[in-house]
């Protein structure tokens, strides 16, 4: 991995590679629920959380207190309420202004939001009992602010909590602005961390060929786990 010198910049780099994508309109729809690929990759992806949540949460669902990094238009936060935890008791944090307003008109009013780098939050120690990350840190190009994001995340979780982490393995060639975080980066950034790792998803590129052909075939080819990218972790916090 590399490391560029101004981390401290690594935000405003993101929103300008965010800006110049949107501006393309490059996969504009490939996140379509209307997509059986998509929808089959997020079914899975909740079956595997709820069984991370069921062996490793210390309270009902209701109960816990989650703040989502980079929660974008509030979609996964949206899941969460509608898998049963408290609207009230979720937050959620996103950089892009757009995306962030979005994520307002969608969520509760109850869902408090953060808009802005997450390095900026204003939180105290231990005053999650998750914190939650899908497909953020595979967009930070920068080392040293991946680390310090981590850290900070790490900060937030109560001991006897976790981070929650969703993201992908491998490097895109098609995007350089973005690429893999594998699990020994993951067990670097969280050394002192007990991790439950799960293999998840089938690889985007052949899913969407899959699905053209029928979506059984994604099921299918799903069941072979060196075809999933991301992982799925429960990054937990001793107490």
């Amino acid at each position: 991995m590399t490391t560029t010198p101004q981390h401290n910049d690594e935000p405003l780099a993101v929103a300008e590679r965010y800006a110049l994508r949107a501006a393309s309109g490059t996969g504009a729809d490939l996140y379509s629920p209307l997509r059986p690929e998509v929808t089959l990759a997020r079914q899975q992806r909740q079956r595997v959380m709820l069984d991370l949540l069921s062996r490793h949460a210390a309270q009902p669902l209701d109960q816990l207190r989650v703040l989502e990094i980079g929660c974008g238009s509030g979609s996964n936060l949206l899941e969460l309420a509608s898998l049963g935890f408290d609207a009230s008791r979720l937050v959620g944090n996103e950089l892009l202004p757009e995306r962030a307003a979005a994520a307002r008109r969608q969520l509760p009013a109850a869902t408090v939001l953060h808009e802005g780098d997450a390095l900026q939050l204003p939180f105290e120690a231990s005053s999650f009992d998750l914190v939650y990350q899908s497909t953020v840190f595979s967009s930070l190009l920068d080392d040293a602010f991946q680390k310090r994001l981590a850290e900070a995340m790490w900060r937030w979780v109560r001991p006897g909590g976790a981070v929650l982490w969703y993201d992908f393995t491998y490097n895109n060639p098609r995007n350089p602005d973005v690429r893999g975080v594998p699990l020994a980066r993951v067990r670097t950034l969280f050394a002192s961390a007990r991790i439950d790792a799960r293999r998840v998803t089938l690889a985007p590129p052949l899913s969407r060929r899959a699905a053209r052909i029928h979506p059984k075939l994604c099921s299918a080819l799903n069941t072979l786990p060196l075809l999933r990218t991301h992982l799925l972790c429960w990054i937990g916090k001793p107490r």
